[in-house]
């Protein structure tokens, strides 16, 4: 038996370009109507690629301990390449086409040389599980790379929450909507230190008009901002602080002296304006 395993694996490593040009084959008549390429089935790194994965299958006949770290790295290679360019469902797919032309060697070696029909059976308990493994990396690879793509959306969509908007050279103003969390309240200190002194800011309004609720917890986070915004030499003020906010404020004992609050956003700039002008 291990001698019929040893022969089909030197025939699989033997032929393996021409087992690769038969995969590409497969692949190109199946999605041969697809407006979107598979990939670029002619390249010859393409080929490159397949007959190495068919190399290191036929090794796995002749020794499958040897070929472990072999395969692991062929499999993140690949992976690599095709998370740019394929969905993982054809990642997956194109994956039983190796087992499809391998099978058509053993058949044949089957036929001709009458060997044992549990030939078959031992060839696929070695190498199905090795496909497996390989199906679990690209799985891997591909929720790496997805979980990436979210990250970079999730952190513009959260930069996006905190605007800064440029009055004139010297003034901005933050929109803030929605609950001010400890996450957030981070994230607003990050990106209003980072873009006062990028815009060499010497005032900055933070407007709560669309902030739902000021507690202890939101006014000590803001109050961070405003300290850590006056250590760079910019003057924050607030805004919008709605009257149902106020008497909640005054309930629970926050206690807002020192920082400069107005109503509105017109009244707040026409402040400044006047500090402006008597500088």
């Amino acid at each position: 038996m291990k001698d019929e395993l040893y022969y089909i694996g030197q025939k699989i490593i033997k032929n393996k370009e021409i087992l690769a040009n038969n995969v590409s084959e497969l692949l190109n008549e199946l999605y041969s109507n697809d407006v979107n390429k598979f990939m670029n089935l002619e390249d010859e790194s393409f080929n490159k690629h397949s007959s190495n994965l068919i190399e290191i299958l036929g090794k796995s006949l002749i020794d499958s301990q040897q070929v472990s770290e072999e395969l692991k790295d062929w499999a993140t290679s690949e992976a690599g390449y095709l998370v740019n360019n394929i969905s993982l469902s054809r990642a997956l797919r194109s994956l039983a086409f190796y087992r499809t032309v391998i099978w058509d060697v053993f058949t044949v070696e089957l036929e001709q040389k009458q060997f044992a029909a549990i030939t078959m059976l031992d060839v696929s308990k070695i190498i199905d599980p090795l496909l497996d493994e390989i199906s679990a990396e690209f799985g891997r690879v591909y929720e790496e790379y997805s979980n990436k793509l979210m990250k970079i959306a999730y952190t513009a969509l959260e930069e996006l929450s905190v605007p800064v908007v440029p009055i004139n050279k010297s003034v901005a103003v933050v929109p803030i909507i929605g609950e001010i969390d400890t996450h957030r309240s981070q994230l607003i200190l990050e990106v209003t230190m980072e873009e006062s002194s990028r815009l060499k800011l010497e005032y900055l309004i933070l407007d709560v008009t669309g902030v739902p609720v000021i507690d202890t917890m939101v006014a000590d986070n803001l109050f961070k901002v405003i300290n850590a915004l006056r250590l760079l030499g910019v003057e924050t003020i607030i805004t919008g602080i709605r009257p149902e906010i106020a008497q909640t404020i005054v309930s629970i004992g926050v206690n807002f002296k020192g920082i400069t609050t107005f109503a509105d956003l017109p009244t707040a700039l026409a402040s400044i304006d006047l500090k402006v002008v008597h500088k």
